[in-house]
């Protein structure tokens, strides 16, 4: 066995084979310049990774939360980009929907007026007699309010009928976006399949031909007045 004492400026190495004791005395110089030579069986990286200094392992440390907090950033951004885009066509679904409620309601205010007089079919000269019907004493209302179209926040398109007097038929939107909803109208929306924008979907109304001394449907009651 190989044992080492340090005194003072020495340094002493005892051999205890049984056969005999050998004594060397080295240097503190000599020694020093022992611990600054390298083992040359041992590769630069390795010994530059037992020796590092705490300096330069705060200095790794420091490389990975920064590398961990921009990937944190990105997947962030990628998720919050994601949940926007969601929530838009969330929002335009609504306005679809609501392009629809609208839409009838002018096509079946355009209805109750046209039929509101048994016998006389007469189509509305603008939206201002759907709201108040100068025909009637009380000015009747056919419709609650003049709705704004939900896609362009803008007023609808107005659809006319030249053979019937330049009269309002129906409405429509001006938007030329292509909608989500492409089948399975109801039967009032029949028409709309296959639509590829907006602008297509006609909110018309027209009126069954009457047979001689055939009577008109009853229309729709109308909305209550606010």
């Amino acid at each position: 066995m190989k044992t080492q004492c340090g005194v003072r400026s020495a340094k002493c190495e005892v051999n205890d084979a049984p056969e005999h004791v050998t004594l060397r005395f080295v240097t503190c110089d000599e020694e020093k310049n022992q611990h600054h030579i390298p083992r040359p069986d041992v590769p630069h990286q390795i010994r530059r990774f037992l020796f590092r200094t705490p300096h330069s392992a705060l200095r790794t440390s420091s490389g990975f939360t920064y590398i961990a907090l921009l990937a944190a950033i990105v997947i962030i951004g990628i998720s919050m980009g994601a949940a926007g885009k969601y929530w838009q066509a969330v929002m335009a679904r609504e306005k679809e929907e609501e392009l629809l409620f609208r839409g009838n309601q002018y096509r079946l205010a355009i209805e109750r007026y046209t039929t509101a007089i048994p016998g006389r079919l007469e189509y509305p000269r603008n939206i201002d007699d759907l709201l108040s019907d100068g025909r009637t004493a009380r000015g009747k209302r056919h419709l609650r309010q003049k709705y704004k179209d939900p896609i362009t926040g803008e007023d609808f398109e107005l659809l006319r009928d030249q053979t019937k007097g330049n009269r309002l038929i129906g409405v429509y939107s001006s938007s030329d976006k292509e909608p989500f909803k492409q089948a399975d109208f109801p039967d009032e929306n029949r028409e709309f399949e296959g639509k590829t924008k907006y602008n297509e979907w006609k909110f018309v109304y027209t009126a069954p031909q009457q047979q001689p001394g055939a009577v008109l449907p009853r229309p729709a009651a109308a909305p209550a007045a606010n």
